[in-house]
C-alpha cells in the first residue's frame, strides 16, 4: 500500500513536471538562463549538470524536481531540489566550478 502510493505521488511529481513548461506564458524568455549556463560551461567556469547530478545522487539518494542555477558571492552555485524515498524534500548546493557539495545532502531539509 505504501508503496504504491510513493509510486503514486512520483508519478503525480514527474507529470507536474511534463505539464509545468506549458503553462510558461509565450511571450517569457527564459532563454537567457540556459545561454548563461551553457555559456559558463563551455569557458570552463561550471561543471555539467551530468556530473553534478551524479555527485548528488551519490550523497542524496531521490528523484531531483528543480535545478537552479544561482550566483552566490564570488562563485556559481547549482541549488537542487531532491525528494527522497521517504517523501521529504532536501536542498542540496553544489559548487558549480568544483563539484562538490557545499551545503544540503543527507537529512538534511
Amino acid at each position: 500500500m505504501i508503496v504504491n502510493l510513493k509510486r503514486l505521488i512520483v508519478m503525480g511529481l514527474t507529470g507536474l513536471l511534463l505539464v509545468w513548461p506549458l503553462t510558461v506564458r509565450a511571450d517569457e524568455d527564459d532563454d537567457g538562463d540556459h545561454d548563461r549556463a551553457r555559456d559558463l560551461y563551455e569557458h570552463g567556469e561550471i561543471k555539467g549538470l551530468a556530473r553534478i547530478l551524479d555527485v548528488v545522487r551519490a550523497k542524496a539518494p531521490g528523484d531531483v524536481v528543480a535545478v537552479d542555477l544561482v550566483r552566490l558571492g564570488d562563485k556559481w552555485v547549482y541549488r537542487l531540489q531532491v525528494v527522497g524515498a521517504d517523501g521529504r524534500r532536501k536542498v542540496v548546493e553544489v559548487d558549480a566550478g568544483a563539484g562538490v557539495i557545499i551545503g544540503g545532502g543527507e537529512g538534511v531539509q
